[in-house]
């Protein structure tokens, strides 16, 4: 079990020993090589935020999602797949998405997109967070080289993603579906859900983008979150003890 205080949820997945979920996350990971698609899971910074690099293995194209900390760990596991990054795109606004957001495109020279209704947070609300929390400065993110609403469709070499606008734990949450797998950034967790006791938040919205923007996607849908491990729509519609 573990606490993440930014999210604020317990993260506790329901397997009695370690050995199941690794099964599931490499029985997972041989399905994504079948669907052409490079998807690798970073746990980053003192949230523990997941960062994902998501890329096509046949054209080598490739996209980072929610570089939170730790840019070194990024760019050299980005060096591993030998993906070349084109997009960086940040599901919400908060520090422990974006805390090596800079660092990242200095060196990656990718795009920077973001939903449109999270620009004007995307200076005040990490420097904010890092005044109340005590923690040291970052450099300050980029402006957004693309804004993104819903229904957008983001296209990585042979890979579409749409862009699903999920507000809630943010007022410019976005969702990114597509493959059979959907990075759901802090709306929905495994077994939980995003905070919503942050300036902008709504619990409203947030229950609302879940249900109308995620629980209609399939049940075998694979879910990335922005916390936690890895869960599927079908396991949230049945045990997540939020959406009864």
């Amino acid at each position: 079990m573990r606490f993440n205080l930014l999210n604020g949820f317990i993260y506790q997945r329901f397997f009695p020993e370690c050995k199941l979920m690794l099964y599931f996350m490499n029985s997972t990971a041989k399905l994504l090589e079948r669907r052409a698609m490079i998807v690798k899971m970073l746990v980053v910074g003192p949230f523990a935020s997941n960062c994902y690099i998501v890329g096509s293995s046949s054209t080598k194209e490739g996209m980072i999602i929610d570089p939170g900390a730790e840019a070194g760990t990024i760019l050299r596991t980005v060096q591993q797949t030998g993906l070349s990054i084109s997009l960086i795109v940040v599901t919400h606004a908060h520090i422990d998405h974006v805390g090596a957001l800079r660092s990242v495109q200095e060196k990656t020279n990718a795009e920077f997109a973001l939903h449109e209704a999270e620009k004007g947070l995307l200076l005040t609300a990490p420097m904010r967070m890092l005044t109340s929390l005590g923690l040291s400065p970052i450099k300050s993110p980029p402006q957004p080289d693309r804004l993104l609403k819903d229904g957008d469709s983001i296209e990585i070499g042979d890979l579409h993603f749409e862009v699903l606008h999920t507000p809630g734990h943010s007022s410019g949450g976005i969702s990114l579906s597509g493959h059979g797998v959907v990075f759901s950034g802090d709306t929905l967790f495994n077994f939980g859900i995003g905070r919503t006791d942050f300036p902008g938040c709504s619990h409203e919205r947030l229950m609302k983008s879940i249900r109308e923007k995620l629980m209609v996607l399939p049940d075998e849908t694979i879910v990335y979150p922005g916390h936690g491990p890895l869960t599927t729509i079908g396991d949230e519609r049945r045990g997540n003890p939020f959406l009864r």
